[in-house]
């Protein structure tokens, strides 16, 4: 028999501290649980155990505190963080079958020693798992130690027997108890010997092996005389500490190793516990997916479901019809529809009649419960046609329910929200199958949210409009790219030479190490920490000695066109489609405050803040005969800002049509908007987006290079003149921390369980983001309401026009030349009428033949 013990406080601290902080939507903490399981699951893996058992500590006192009073006296308390994942993390291994080990009067180590004791006499293999090295004086023949950890994010597992114990420490198992003895352990308040450090107690026991040798013959050791009186001063020190750091292998547990074979587990508690906390890919990793075919608590009754015997099309159709909702999923072949699968009446229909499939897709008297909407929308405008009637879903309900989760494929949905996937239905028709259920209760939970008109009549029309942009497409002039790339190898290359000149020798100016000599070695600049790899390169460190030497402005300039060359251009030219065009995707469910993101390329990332950069714009043209229409909002982030805070002083200054940035550098510095200066008005300009950001003095210090001290006064000026800015700031913090999470005006949320965090960095950005998120969100949906409208009007008045690109505030259409001007006011009215506001919101339209002319 081979049993496996692990160290559960031990494992789950260290998975709690290498895993940044996770919380469910509800606000717990997962992070810890998470970390653990997937060590864990590590562990049996790599070692295939016949039984296991988890050790804890418990709070009660143990044998060592009572014989020394300083024992692990300087430990903190554990944060409400972790110990709020504590009895779940139990909860949880006890649903698995693992039976949990704790003891009155002893520590976790000691059930290990215990343990691996038994097995020993019983000659049986134990492997100890912990984080902590402790363990490793329990190492024998066997049993082994694996050291546990988590980093960046991913389980760490270091396999010690006798021989790595020697490679490492040049010691037997048994004598890393003399180690501690003499060196001390400061995490547990353990003395050791004054003055005796980690190379020196090593040392010493690697000649004499053990204190009991060293003490006897402390006068006849060849060592130096102050050595020998620390030795002398420390005595009773060194054995206390051996007392205290030698694990009990006697504590009063269980010793039968059989009752630690797991029991069987309660699955399906186990997958609804998992459900909870969000682990819905360590469901499946952890073998644990068949529990989604057993019975568990849904929220909605769950109909038998089985196989339609036949599918008569026209049946089925006025079936529905009857019904008035249709229940499916699609299957999309080269952006067409292929099949369709149907739940009606308890019933799976296959049906792959594409008239059929389309009949009902365009009948307005049929609602629609599919899962991701927008391929189907693209699919129906290559046809000519639109989905019609009510749509519901599941994809983008599942989003707006909780925007920070990692997926929102069905099965991941049923498992959260409690609905059952039906017994012997084919994978392939599983999704369909639980459609209805999974819609109702998203759509009920929709409801209770108060979200119900931001799914309807926000994302799922934006959905089809981003189906429609994304046919479209943007033409590109492939050629005019190609030259530039040209160009920009034969600067790169220049730049490349001019580098090796100033430094004295070639070297790879990619790589951060060759880089970090050349500069600060050669060159002798100032430098950073170094690390493991070498002095850091990063732009933050360059852009604090741009100034200290010519060769800085050159690396940075030979970064920024290197990566224009292979992003934008070589990047580019992969992606040009037959059609000489470039079809981004658009995704809605990507970001955390609603914003739309672009992939495939991403087109919301073409420089714009270098003018080499901007010239990228000049290769995006409009067809021939056609040209390109741009417009976008003026400063909508301080306007929904304005509007929120209901600040008096900025809601003026936008009805007065003022410079906004030049109106607050005369109120914030006391003088006649005659008198700012342009660097006046450029530190207000930063002052102003960065309240919207939540921005601190020492980050608004480094923007506009002042001390801290003249940023934070800058901020609290601001913020003693926009008092309505400084009440919102204090108010929707407060709100967030009682409610839990923050919301735009149209009903977007975003849960911040960060608030209720014990730590000062993590409650800080939940705060900055509780601030942030209305008020960006806002804006994100706002932009989403111009884009459906502009589409909706484009339509009305049966223009060719289509809109085919936002790029955060600023939409562009490409119209037919005899359209342009009316293309131009109607983008300016749509804009600007999208929602009413405390102020008004602006949009200015240019028309050009590039992106770069309508930009210009």
């Amino acid at each position: 028999m081979k049993l496996l013990v692990l160290d559960g406080n031990s494992i789950l601290n260290r998975a709690f501290y290498g895993i940044r902080l996770l919380s469910t939507k509800e606000g717990l903490f997962t992070n810890g649980i998470y970390g653990f399981l997937m060590i864990f699951h590590k562990l049996l893996t790599e070692t295939e155990p016949d039984a296991v058992a988890v050790a804890f500590d418990m709070h009660a006192p143990t044998f060592r505190h009572k014989e020394y009073a300083g024992y692990k006296a300087n430990r903190k308390g554990m944060p409400p963080e972790l110990a709020q994942q504590m009895p779940t993390l139990k909860e949880l291994l006890k649903l698995l079958g693992y039976r949990i080990v704790e003891c009155e009067g002893y520590e976790a180590d000691d059930i290990l020693g215990t343990l691996a004791k038994a097995c020993e006499e019983k000659n049986c293999e134990c492997v100890l798992a912990t984080g902590d090295r402790d363990s490793l004086q329990l190492v024998s023949p066997l049993v082994s130690v694996r050291l546990a950890s988590t980093k960046m994010g991913q389980p760490q597992v270091t396999l010690y027997d006798e021989a790595k114990i020697k490679e490492d420490y040049g010691v037997t198992p048994k004598e890393m108890i003399e180690i501690k003895a003499l060196q001390g352990d400061t995490s547990d308040c353990i003395p050791g010997v004054a003055g005796i450090g980690p190379k020196g107690a090593s040392q010493l026991i690697q000649a004499y092996h053990s204190i009991d040798y060293i003490y006897e013959h402390l006068d006849e050791l060849e060592i130096r005389d102050t050595l020998r009186k620390k030795l002398a001063d420390g005595k009773e020190n060194a054995f206390l500490s051996r007392r205290l750091g030698t694990i009990c292998t006697d504590a009063p547990i269980d010793t039968d190793l059989s009752h630690y074979v797991p029991a069987k587990r309660d699955t399906a508690a186990a997958v609804r516990l998992m459900a909870k906390l969000e682990f819905f890919k360590l469901i499946e990793k952890l073998g644990l997916d068949a529990a989604a075919q057993e019975p568990i608590a849904v929220e909605t009754a769950s109909a038998a479901v089985e196989m339609a015997e036949s599918t008569d099309p026209a049946a089925l159709l006025k079936e529905l019809e009857h019904t008035g909702r249709a229940d499916f999923t699609v299957k999309i072949e080269n952006g067409a529809i292929k099949s369709m699968t149907v739940c009606t009446g308890g019933k799976i229909h296959i049906l792959d009649d594409t008239k059929t499939i389309h009949a009902i897709l365009t009948d307005e008297s049929i609602r629609k419960n599919t899962h991701d909407v927008k391929p189907i929308f693209a699919a129906l405008d290559r046809t000519g046609e639109t989905l019609r009637g009510t749509v519901f879903d599941t994809l983008l309900a599942g989003y707006l329910l909780n925007p920070s989760a990692s997926s929102y494929e069905p099965f991941r949905l049923a498992r959260e929200y409690g609905v059952a996937v039906p017994d012997g239905i084919p994978e392939e028709c599983a999704a369909a199958a639980i459609m209805p259920q999974l819609a109702d209760v998203l759509e009920r939970k929709i409801a209770e949210n108060g979200q119900t008109s931001l799914l309807n009549d926000i994302e799922v029309p934006l959905a089809r409009v981003l189906a429609l942009m994304e046919n479209v497409g943007f033409a590109v002039d492939a050629n005019g790219i190609r030259e530039f790339g040209k160009t920009l190898d034969a600067k790169i290359t220049e730049i490349q030479q001019q580098i090796y000149d100033a430094v004295g020798y070639e070297f790879n100016i990619n790589s951060p190490k060759q880089l970090g000599e050349a500069l600060f070695d050669k060159l002798g600049l100032e430098h950073g920490k170094k690390t493991k790899t070498g002095w850091s390169t990063n732009a933050d460190v360059l852009e604090k000695l741009r100034y200290e030497s010519p060769v800085v402005d050159l690396v940075l300039s030979y970064r920024t066109l290197a990566k224009l060359k292979s992003t934008y251009c070589d990047g580019l030219l992969k992606v040009v489609a037959e059609d000489g065009r470039i079809h981004s995707s658009f995704n809605q469910t990507e970001t955390r405050t609603g914003r739309i993101s672009s992939t495939e390329p991403n087109l919301q990332n073409i420089p714009v803040r270098t003018e080499i950069g901007r010239e990228m714009r000049r290769f995006f043209v409009a067809r021939p005969g056609w040209v390109l229409v741009d417009a976008d909002y003026s400063q909508i982030e301080l306007r929904v800002l304005a509007h929120v805070a209901n600040d008096k002083n900025m809601i003026q200054a936008f009805l007065d049509h003022d410079d906004i940035h030049r109106r607050t550098a005369a109120q914030v510095f006391h003088l006649p908007e005659s008198m700012v200066t342009p660097l006046m008005r450029s530190r207000a300009k930063a002052v102003n987006f960065g309240i919207v950001y939540g921005i601190g003095p020492f980050s608004l210090s480094q923007d506009i290079h002042v001390s801290v001290r003249e940023a934070k006064q800058y901020i609290a000026d601001y913020l003693a003149h926009f008092s309505g800015v400084d009440d919102y700031m204090k108010r929707v913090v407060e709100d967030a921390k009682e409610k839990g999470y923050v919301e735009t005006m149209f009903g977007r949320r975003r849960y911040l369980p960060e608030l209720a965090s014990s730590n000062h960095n993590l409650r800080a950005f939940g705060e900055r983001v509780a601030r942030n998120m209305p008020i960006q969100g806002t804006a994100a949906d706002i932009i989403k309401i111009a884009m459906i409208r502009v589409v909706n009007r484009l339509e009305r008045e049966k223009l060719r026009a289509r809109l085919i690109l936002q790029v955060h505030d600023e939409l562009i259409v490409e119209a037919p030349a005899e359209e342009a001007l009316q293309v131009a006011t109607l983008l300016t009215e749509e804009m600007q009428n999208a929602v009413s506001l405390s102020v008004p919101l602006t949009a200015d339209a240019k028309i050009g033949e590039t992106w770069y002319e309508a930009k210009a």
